[in-house]
């Protein structure tokens, strides 16, 4: 959380109205430089000055704040924002998206907790069957 100096500073560099999208979305005031946008529209922001260690990078998402997902952020700019890399994808080449034969083109949304997740089968009858009571005729 801000102190209010912090704060007011703040919404001097950002203004009113990216104070209350921010207030809204992250619930904090951060200031910084844009470093890049991914293809799904998220902006990247990157502040050195005033922030604590390992809060110094952010994400913007494009999407409003129910459906945040981890899996709206590509692996490169996720690279990045964890601080597992320095340079940002749109510095660095290998983590550019497009580069490898084998990636995906398009954004898949991940399944889970959904009717289209994953299911196994399996082939092998179970132990133990449920038991229907059969009534017998009067």
């Amino acid at each position: 959380m801000s102190t209010v100096l912090r704060t007011l500073r703040n919404i001097r560099r950002i203004g009113l109205k990216e104070y209350a999208h921010q207030m809204q979305n992250i619930g904090d005031t951060k200031a910084g430089t844009l470093i890049g946008t991914d293809r799904f529209g998220n902006k990247f922001y990157e502040n050195m000055e005033e922030e604590l260690p390992l809060r110094t990078r952010w994400v913007d998402y494009k999407t409003n704040w129910p459906e945040y997902q981890p899996d709206q952020i590509e692996p490169g700019w996720h690279a990045w924002i964890s601080y597992m890399v320095d340079t940002p994808p749109s510095a660095d080449k290998l983590l550019q998206p497009g580069q490898r034969t084998w990636e995906i083109p398009e954004h898949r949304v991940n399944p889970t907790l959904s009717r289209a997740a994953f299911k196994t089968y399996s082939t092998t009858r179970p132990k133990y069957s449920a038991w229907t009571p059969v009534a017998a005729p009067r």
